[in-house]
């Protein structure tokens, strides 16, 4: 493997102790008022501000720097529906007889089921992939490192990167997902990780008034 060229460090850009407090402040507000959303607009959204957020995401350190991610933009109406009827036909068998009591108690007060409208409405799905290895034009399989770990940072620096920019994400995951592989036309080397949907909340969403943890019961100093 060809030795990595290194450069000199140019664009870190170090501030006064009080102004890095004042910037962590606010992005904790920001970030704060993420919500998970379920209810979408059809309204359309520029894909230049899909495509900076994707762009964000990609930034994200990965095993190696081996990039074992892909970002599939859907938002053709036929794609969406057909990605719709297959997630809908696993989420009926997980909720009639796959998911495990104890599961389906912890989701009871969200009110979720097998009906996944947004996976039509919302302008766009993007359907994250994880590669497990890389196929080489020759046909070798080069093998990636920290795939999962990698794949999950990008997918955070996405969904923040679009609730940065004024977009509500939802993160859905029907298992299994190989319905996608088929659908999208992706290569075996590809796994799917989740689907992101992303678009405008729809007029007058309403959201379940739930608390995320305070610091003390997720942090500790040592």
């Amino acid at each position: 493997m060809k030795k990595a060229k290194f450069i000199s460090l140019n664009d870190h850009k170090i501030y006064p102790e009080n102004e890095m407090l004042k910037r962590s402040e606010e992005f904790f507000i920001e970030v704060n008022k993420r919500r998970t959303i379920r209810d979408y607009s059809d309204k359309h959204v520029p894909k230049e501000i899909i495509i900076n957020c994707i762009k964000a995401a990609g930034t994200a350190p990965s095993g190696a720097n081996m990039q074992p991610w892909k970002f599939i933009v859907v938002e053709n109406k036929e794609i969406k529906k057909k990605i719709r009827i297959a997630a809908e036909e696993e989420e009926k068998e997980f909720y009639s007889s796959k998911a495990p009591k104890e599961w389906l108690d912890a989701l009871a007060h969200l009110g979720t089921d097998e009906h996944k409208p947004f996976l039509e409405t919302a302008p766009y799905l993007i359907v994250i992939f994880e590669s497990k290895y890389e196929l080489m034009p020759e046909g070798q399989k080069v093998k990636q490192y920290y795939t999962k770990e990698s794949v999950g940072i990008a997918t955070g620096i996405l969904i923040t990167a679009l609730h940065h920019a004024g977009l509500a994400t939802l993160t859905h995951t029907p298992s299994p997902m190989n319905f996608l592989n088929k659908i999208l036309n992706r290569p075996s080397n590809e796994k799917p990780y989740l689907i992101l949907v992303a678009g405008y909340p729809a007029e007058n969403v309403k959201v379940p008034d739930i608390k995320r943890k305070e610091l003390n019961d997720i942090c500790e100093f040592k």
